[in-house]
């Protein structure tokens, strides 16, 4: 069999026009049966191919046919084998990550240095540091004798790796080298901005260097991002093999060993199931930062929110229905919204004389709309398969309601664990810190969730009233209405549901306020805060429930107020899945 043909080819030069220039390559490579990656950017291209003798060459000549290429370079080696899976050709800011402005290599690049004049230097002894730039797993398969390590794991964190070479190498000259000489071609200015007097990069790289110089003065193989993983001096693929998990190079022994599966784990990266979950729960929690800086609705954006039509209100007219629902909009609210043409059906205006059926859903449009800041600082302490447990921060609204969309624990769920739907198996107020527990799946959430239901879970919370009580442990059993007050509250109602709560007194403070263990037996919205408002007691901080039997006017604090005292700090019940007991616990940020 004809050997394979494999090269590799960058250029920077300015590209206008890349999705057309996208859709003609990818053409092109397909009728020459070619496989492996262009990546194409406003500065230039780079890409690796392989396939016959032929069809590189009538690609490369048709590419160096366009003036902007006419002066390609390309590094050659033969395999024995097709080293790529599939043909892609990618648009990219950058044909290499690097993110630092001021380097542009179209316009400025530093001195290159020829390989055959590097082993000249080299032979010769002339005192010159070696600046290897690649990624540490790359520099254990083979580096220049005495090269000195970057110490990257991404080619994106150069700028903070040169940050930590020493001072004094800034007045040696330094030639900086990569595997084709492309990360070298952002590396070496960088080097130069930062202070390092004498800068070449060495031209073609280490593939450049083994093409003219074979393997003096150097030791081992070279890393490439193909199935070869290894190519030796002669330019030939080595027993190298590499862990696409952990991205590690491993020997004959390693992927002898029952922890190597490939594609999943190798001796280097292997994990117990503890381990993986602490990795995932690492994971989950950089992605939930990412997301809350900024917060996802502190930018202005058009929101829809749906109303649906429940039957008690088939037959009805529009504003009546609206008016009924006691939002947070008055009458004359839904009006002047009718009349902005912010009510729709599908995508019909309603006025609001129109009558509505049973089912139907109204999408009511918020332009510009900005949210109120929230706290974001949510805190995984276990997930598996099934079940996800989090420490959720307050004030942070569990659901879309009111003012708040994207500001809101179910919008971070959705974002960062999608494409899987997490369901909150119960709820806690938006001012009201603590445990939750999700569902990973609507299976599990059918499992899970009648525990809530039916008191099967136990919960204590943590709360903060000010006074002293009389008795170490009291209880309340009044019954709470079954409906809201203007404002939002629940209050105690004879004919209300029944309810009961526990508590018993940790600790009296100097202050005169007190701290509660509390246990709900059952779960009525907003019980705990109903509960000890009725008994003199209202929680430090409820901005609703109010010292001396008053009502406030405000549902949510902000992340600026005095938080409220009451956190959910202890949850038991049953795994839906294994059915294994599982316990969790959590202290106050305020004890």
């Amino acid at each position: 069999m004809k050997p394979v043909v494999n090269i590799a080819a960058y250029k920077f030069v300015t590209l206008d026009d890349l999705p057309a220039r996208r859709v003609a390559l990818r053409d092109r490579c397909r009728e020459l049966g070619l496989k492996g990656t262009i990546l194409l950017s406003p500065e230039g291209v780079n890409l690796f191919l392989a396939g016959s003798r032929e069809a590189i060459d009538a690609f490369v000549a048709g590419l160096r046919a366009q003036p902007e290429f006419a002066d390609l370079e390309t590094k050659e080696s033969l395999s024995d084998r097709q080293p790529f899976n599939r043909m892609l050709v990618r648009l990219k800011r950058e044909i290499i990550a690097f993110g630092v402005e001021g380097i542009d290599p179209r316009r400025e690049t530093s001195r290159r240095l020829p390989a055959k004049e590097l082993k000249a230097w080299l032979d010769e002894g002339r005192p010159v540091t070696l600046l290897d730039t690649r990624n540490d797993y790359e520099i254990a398969l083979g580096t220049f004798e005495n090269a000195v390590p970057i110490r990257l794991d991404e080619f994106r964190h150069f700028p903070e790796a040169v940050a930590r070479l020493p001072e004094e190498m800034k007045e040696q000259p330094v030639v900086s080298f990569c595997t084709g000489g492309i990360r070298c071609e952002k590396a070496a200015p960088f080097l130069e901005k930062a202070g390092f007097k004498d800068v070449y990069q060495l031209e073609g790289g280490i593939l450049k260097y083994f093409e003219e110089c074979g393997g003096a003065h150097y030791r081992g193989d070279c890393f490439v991002f193909d199935q070869r993983v290894g190519l030796n001096p002669g330019l030939a693929e080595t027993d190298a093999a590499q862990c696409y998990a952990c991205q590690a190079v491993l020997t004959k022994e390693d992927c002898a060993t029952e922890m190597y599966v490939p594609g999943v784990s190798c001796p280097h990266c292997f994990e117990t199931a503890d381990e993986a979950m602490a990795r995932l729960i690492r994971k989950r929690h950089a992605a939930l930062r990412d997301l809350a800086d900024p917060l996802p609705g502190s930018q202005p954006y058009e929101n829809r929110r749906p109303i649906k039509v429940t039957g008690g209100f088939h037959g009805h007219r529009l504003i009546d229905f609206l008016d009924a629902l006691k939002t947070i909009h008055s009458r004359e609210d839904w009006l002047a919204i009718c009349a902005e043409d912010r009510l729709l059906l599908g995508d019909r205006p309603l006025r609001p004389e129109d009558v509505m059926n049973a089912g139907q859903i109204v999408t009511l449009v918020n332009p510009m709309t900005v949210e109120p800041d929230v706290a974001a600082a949510i805190k995984i302490l276990h997930e598996d398969d099934s079940i996800m447990v989090l420490n959720k921060p307050a004030p942070l609204p569990m659901h879309p309601s009111g003012r708040f969309n994207r500001n809101t624990l179910q919008h971070f769920l959705d974002e960062v664990w999608a494409p899987l739907h997490v369901r909150p198996a119960h709820r806690l107020d938006a001012n009201t810190s603590g445990l939750v527990v999700c569902a990973k799946s609507r299976a599990v959430a059918r499992r899970l969730q009648p525990q809530f239901q039916t008191g099967e879970v136990k919960k204590t919370y943590l709360t903060r009233v000010p006074g002293a009580p009389e008795k170490n442990a009291f209880n309340c059993a009044a019954p709470i209405s079954r409906f809201p007050t203007d404002v939002g509250a629940r209050v105690i109602d004879p004919t209300g549901y029944p309810a009961r709560t526990e508590f018993e007194v940790i600790e009296r403070g100097e202050d005169g306020t007190t701290l509660l263990r509390v246990t709900p037996v059952t779960g009525r919205t907003n019980q705990i805060r109903v509960h000890l408002w009725h008994l003199g007691l209202p929680i430090c901080g409820d901005p609703l429930y109010l010292p001396g039997g008053q009502l406030g006017s405000q549902q949510t604090l902000t992340p600026e107020d005095p938080p409220m005292r009451l956190h959910a700090a202890a949850l038991e019940f049953r795994h839906p899945t294994t059915g294994r007991t599982m316990r969790f616990g959590t202290a106050a940020d305020w004890e």
